[in-house]
């Protein structure tokens, strides 16, 4: 039986076996990781990848991991969020595929003060570390990837986007509602509502999208899945009649896609729907470049 969180299925711990024989030793989150899974690997070749340091919350000395095209000139950005397993290959190649796009893609180490959850087998070890990252930091922390890019004389500071995948899907929803140098967000099954009183999500005083609706101006798309059983259609319909009561103002879409899981895209996990990932992603494109993030 599959854990179930506010944030989605926990996938089923790997065996020695599977640890052994599959692509944990390219970097994958371990307890995330399916024994069959063929995850994409991106192409580097013309892509510049770096390390680097950026300023976060309270002066925090952050790493970040950034994928761009070598061309010279400036390029339009995607802040990259991380789901609950940090900053593991995939995110990477998501963000090398963002290069290869034409992006600068950053991905902030949110975790970095308390860890790595992508080395934990232990779910309930990983859901205390993710805790660590309260809401006040991840925003500080997001506000620091966003000095970094406009500083840079590579990155086209008026064409700036933010996506995210499960945990990193509310904080895109909630970063676009924040910073008005974000032009669009793309959220992928981040959670719209408040967790119920026990969950070890809720922290106290965190605002979540369901509330931001009315004060929302940066369009954003959500794409959700029917079948996610952390984050259940209800809330997805809440989310919608918020934005409808409001009047939509920032012109916001939310796409549910049938008979899918949490994590339709994360092509390492058991849940990795390959149609819906490759519409999911043709849509973020679209979306980034209607909004002027090209």
């Amino acid at each position: 039986m599959r854990l179930v969180t506010p944030e989605g299925c926990a996938p089923r711990p790997p065996s020695r076996r599977a640890v052994a024989a599959s692509v944990f030793t390219a970097g994958y989150a371990i307890a995330a990781a399916a024994a069959t899974a063929e995850p994409i690997v991106t192409p580097t070749d013309g892509l510049i990848t770096q390390d680097v340091t950026l300023q976060g919350a309270g002066g925090y000395a952050l790493p970040a991991y950034v994928a761009r095209p070598s061309a010279s000139g400036r390029k339009p950005a995607i802040v990259v969020v991380n789901e609950i397993f940090g900053i593991h290959a995939y995110i990477k190649d998501v963000c090398h595929r963002l290069a290869r796009e034409g992006y600068v893609a950053i991905a902030p180490d949110y975790f970095d003060r308390a860890g790595d959850p992508s080395t934990l087998a232990d779910f309930s070890a990983i859901i205390a570390l993710v805790q660590t990252a309260g809401y006040e930091q991840v925003m500080g922390d997001t506000a620091g990837a966003l000095s970094w890019l406009t500083a840079q004389r590579f990155v086209r500071d008026r064409a700036i986007g933010v996506t995210g995948f499960c945990w990193g899907g509310a904080v895109t929803w909630m970063a676009a509602a924040r910073f008005p140098q974000i032009k669009a967000g793309v959220a992928w099954y981040g959670r719209l509502v408040p967790p119920p009183e026990n969950s070890p999500w809720n922290e106290a005083g965190r605002p979540w999208p369901v509330a931001i609706a009315g004060a929302l101006r940066t369009p954003v798309l959500g794409l959700y899945a029917e079948n996610d059983q952390g984050i259940p259609l209800p809330t997805v319909t809440a989310m919608r009649e918020a934005l409808a009561a409001a009047g939509n103002p920032s012109r916001s879409e939310i796409v549910v896609y049938p008979g899918v899981q949490h994590g339709f895209h994360a092509d390492y996990r058991e849940s990795y729907n390959a149609d819906a990932a490759r519409d999911g992603w043709s849509r973020m494109l679209a979306w980034f470049r209607a909004a002027g993030v090209e």
